[in-house]
Parts: structure tokens; sequence; C-alpha cells
């Protein structure tokens, strides 16, 4: 018995401190662990949630303590009796768990060492069983050290864990045993190697034969039988291979942008699972760590499980620079446990994670900007505005009271993209379609409104700056005003007949230096002959207007 009791004595205790010092290393896990027990689809204590991290964190420590008082032999009844409190809680909670599938990984030794809900309760009934031979025969556990160095041994020990749980707290776990810890390749912790076993299901058919309800049983093929169908049931008999990453995934609008962004060499992730439980210190560190790293080329996103409103209210209360997209709540606990968080990435290979606090210590040089990430479903509208705004004009499909119709809707449009992108330009929607919004603007009564923005776009080389040409031209046009680049023509009727003209030029004798400087090929000489079929003739604005009164 005695020794019997000395090897459970040493089996316990290296169990408890493994266990203990495991979840202490990350606490916040072990309370996403304690907050899906206490939730109403299991024990249904909610009551318990706001305590779940305060609760994991004492439960380590006092698992790691009982390990180091029992290998000490200090206060043996009540260590003794305290363990198999703990290993009978535990064991009824496995068991309930396992019984009626609830969690399916119980969170005894973290992420190092996942257990299946039946592996766990069989491991707590092992125990449980070393416990009982601890407790009738206490009496074999004899100290090993001075009994006056116990209580200053377990004050240290106590102290210490207490510092490291702190330590963990404000910054990151010491040791990552998650699928996302750092060098990981997450396109490669999400494929699923060749060969690796698929998941297995059993089908039971429902079937009416000769007014008898019968089951079949089959792999997944129809049963050849002559009945009735009824119904069908499944049941897996073999989950198959899960690769480690198996809920990441980068989404916006319906949109699915994972592997875009994994391909990026300097991206940058903060990582926000909740915004409304994001801290308001860690906020104000974040905006200065991003602010910075876009000036130096990052790549820089939000992954949030929040809603739009949330996110809106958020980038506007501390003035964000970068987008958010959604990505699944507990997948971005699993991958950082800091809320907000920084994540590197280098074409899908995590290089490196900070806690909030620690955001000064992210070294930014500066790197290449990557080219730019094109908004697809915007694209895909403003393709299709441009063929609206073309409809009546180029292709004459339908009449010019419908095009004018199309023509308002399409601004109303427009203009909603300005007040939430800016102008889309080339970085935003790419070179085809840059040019969408500005064809709306141009055939509107909103040039004079948007003209600073056409001209911003163009002066970035978000747009082809003799678009913004043109459209200065037509706006001076109509003011009544001369043109600078010689763009605009004019046809008006007169009693012999119509006539087509340049629109009156200032400075003209240098129109084609400025013509050339702003992008364009032709002459405006060229431009005459091509646009009108007449010969260029010089205008002034006096003569236009006598011109104009005539026609009316």
């Amino acid at each position: 018995m005695k020794i019997l009791v000395g090897f459970s004595r040493i089996f316990v205790s290296a169990l408890f401190l493994f266990s203990g010092f495991i979840k202490l290393n990350d606490p916040l896990g072990f309370s996403y662990k304690l907050q899906e027990y206490f939730s109403e689809g299991v024990l249904n204590v909610e009551f318990l949630i706001p305590f779940a991290l305060l609760m994991a964190v004492f439960i380590c420590i006092f698992e790691i303590i009982f390990g180091i008082t029992l290998l000490l032999g200090y206060l043996p009844k009540f260590t003794v009796w305290s363990l198999l409190g703990m290993i009978v809680f535990f064991t009824f909670l496995t068991f309930y768990s396992a019984y009626f599938n609830k969690v399916t990984d119980c969170g005894c030794f973290g992420d190092a060492l996942p257990l299946t809900p039946w592996e766990s309760f069989t491991k707590d009934i092992i125990l449980l069983v070393f416990i009982l031979i601890l407790f009738f025969g206490r009496k074999y556990i004899t100290p090993i050290l001075p009994e006056s160095s116990h209580k200053w041994i377990v004050f240290v020990c106590f102290s210490a864990c207490l510092g490291f749980a702190y330590h963990v707290l404000m910054h990151l776990p010491t040791f990552d045993f998650r699928a996302y810890k750092i060098g990981t390749n997450i396109q490669e912790g999400m494929s699923v190697p060749e060969g690796a076993p698929e998941a297995e299901f059993e089908y039971f058919w429902k079937f009416n034969l000769d007014g008898k309800e019968e089951i079949i049983k089959t792999s997944g093929e129809y049963p050849q039988v002559n009945g009735k169908y009824i119904g069908v049931e499944t049941k897996m008999i073999n989950e198959g291979y899960i690769p480690p990453i198996h809920d990441f995934a980068i989404e916006k609008d319906g949109q699915d942008y994972t592997a875009e962004f994994l391909e990026k060499e300097n991206l940058i992730l903060i990582i926000m699972y909740n915004l409304s439980k994001s801290e308001g210190e860690g906020m104000n560190a974040i905006k200065g760590l991003t602010d910075k790293a876009l000036s130096q080329g990052y790549d820089v996103i939000g992954l949030t499980a929040s809603s739009p409103e949330k996110i809106s209210h958020k980038k506007e209360q501390y003035n964000l620079g970068f987008d958010f997209y959604s990505t699944d709540e507990t997948a971005l606990k699993t991958i950082l446990r800091s809320n907000p968080g920084i994540v590197t990435l280098n074409k899908g290979t995590i290089t490196e994670k900070l806690h909030w606090n620690d955001a000064d210590k992210l070294v930014l040089e500066k790197v290449e900007p990557s080219k730019p990430r094109i908004n697809k479903v915007l694209k895909v509208k403003l393709d299709s505005i441009m063929k609206l705004d073309q409809a009546g004009r180029d292709r004459g499909d339908i009449s010019w009271e419908e095009q004018k119709v199309i023509d308002s809707t399409n601004t109303l449009f427009i203009e909603d993209v300005f007040n939430e992108y800016g102008y889309p330009g080339r970085s935003l929607v790419g070179e085809e379609a840059s040019i969408a919004a500005w064809l709306v603007i141009q055939h509107s009564d909103k040039i004079g409104k948007y003209l600073p923005l056409i001209r911003e776009a163009g002066e970035k080389g978000e747009l082809d700056f003799s678009s913004v040409a043109m459209m200065e031209d037509r706006y001076l046009m109509q003011q009544g005003l001369e043109q600078v680049y010689g763009t605009q023509g004019r046809t008006i009727n007169l009693a012999g007949g119509s006539l087509s003209f340049i629109w009156p030029i200032k400075n003209v004798d240098s129109v084609n230096i400025r013509r050339k400087d702003a992008g364009f090929k032709e002459t405006v000489e060229e431009y005459s002959e091509r646009l009108l079929g007449e010969k260029f003739k010089k205008y002034t604005l006096s003569e236009v207007k006598e011109l104009i009164k005539k026609s009316k």
C-alpha cells in the first residue's frame, strides 16, 4: 500500500501540475471553454459567464498548488479532500459532456493535448482511482522536506502563478500550441493531404413496404426496393481527416477574399473578434500602429465578427484608416488571445503575433506597396453603369427620354459611391471601370459639385488627366466661358443649315501644347476633323453668342 500510495502521489501530482500549467499558460482560452460549459445549451448557468476568466485563473492556480502540496506532503488531509472534490466534479462534467455530446473538447490540457469527451472522461476515471488510493492511504503521505519550509514554498509558487497569469494576460501565452502559431502557413494548414481519409456515413432509409415501415441501411447509395420512400437519416461513423485550420475565411459583402489576402507579402491583420469588447487603450495603440504601417507600404485590414453598424461606429470613433472584413468569432479567438491584437503575414505565413500592449515592439521597415486590391463587386456594378450610360448615346438602344431617366438614376448611384469610397479609380475597380463615374458626372448637372473630386483623382493617377481636362472644358462651356483644352464642340441650327464648331478656347495659339501635356494625342485641328467632320476654326465668345442668338 505504501508503494502504491507513493506511485499515486507522484502520478497525480505530475498530472495536476502539467494540467494546471498548460491551462495557466492560456487562461483566456480556458475561460472560453468555461463559457461554453456555462452556456444555455450545456449547464445553463449563464450568470457565471462574466466570472469565467477569474474562475479560469484560480482553477489553474489551485491545480498547480494542490499538485505541489501533494508532492511536498503539506496538509495531506486537506490536499486529498480537495483533490477528491475536484476530480468528482470534473468526472461528472466530462461524463455529462460526453454522454450528451455537449462540448467536443473538454479543455483539460488546453490546446497542447486535445481530448475527445469520452477520452477525457476515461482520464478522469483513472485519476479518480489514484486519488481514492491516496484518500484511503493518506497516512503514508509523508513530508519530503522540512515542514517549516512548506508554507513558504507554497506561498512562492502561488505568487509566481499569479505573476505568470498576469503576464500572459497582458501579453500573449508564452507557449503557443494552437494551429495559428508563428511559422504556420495558413493555406497549408487548411489543405487536405492527398489520400487523407474521408468522412464516412451510414444512411438509414425509411420505406413503406406493403403497409409496413422498413429501414434499410446503406453507405450512401439509394436502395433498390419496391416501396414508397418516407425519409432518410444519416449517422457519421468516421469523421475523416480534418485540417488543423478549417474555419478561417476573410469575407465582405458576400465575397470571399481569403486567397487574395493570403498571397500578400506584407499584410497586417488587426484581430478584434468583438468590437464592443475591444479595449479603448488598445484601440488607441492600434490607431498609431496602423497609421504608421500604412505609410510604410503595408496592407492593413481588420478582422471581426461584429456587425457593419459596429464597424462603422468604431472606425469613426477612432478614425481608423483600414477596412474591416468578417471572420468567424471562434477562429479569431483561436488566432490571438487579444482584443484588439496584431498578426503579421507574409504570403499566408504567420511571422508575428502581438498583444496590443506590445504594439510598439513591431518593427515596421518601409516596404514596396502591394498591387491594389480590386473591389470586384463594385467593378461589376460600374461596368453595368457604363453600358447603361451609352445605351441611348452611342448604341441608340433606347429613346432619349429613357436615357435621361437612366442618367438620373446613375447619378444617384455614383453619388453614393463617392460618399463611401471617394472616386472609384484604377486602384479600386481597375483600368476599364475607372472611367465609369466620370462618364456619369460628365453627362449630369453635377459637374460643378464633383469637379474637385475628379481633379484630385486625376492628380493621384486614379483617372486619366485627359478625362479631367474634358470635364473642366465642359464645365467652362456650361458657364459660358472659354475652354482650356479644346475638347468641347457645339452644333447649332441656322437658317442655312446646321453649324458645328469647337467652343472658343482661351489662348488658342498654345492649345496644342496644353493638349499634349494633358495626354491628348491629337491636335485640336485633327480633333475637330474627327469629332465634327469640320476644319478647325477659331471663334471668340462674342461671335459664338451672336450665332446662338441667330439660332433662336
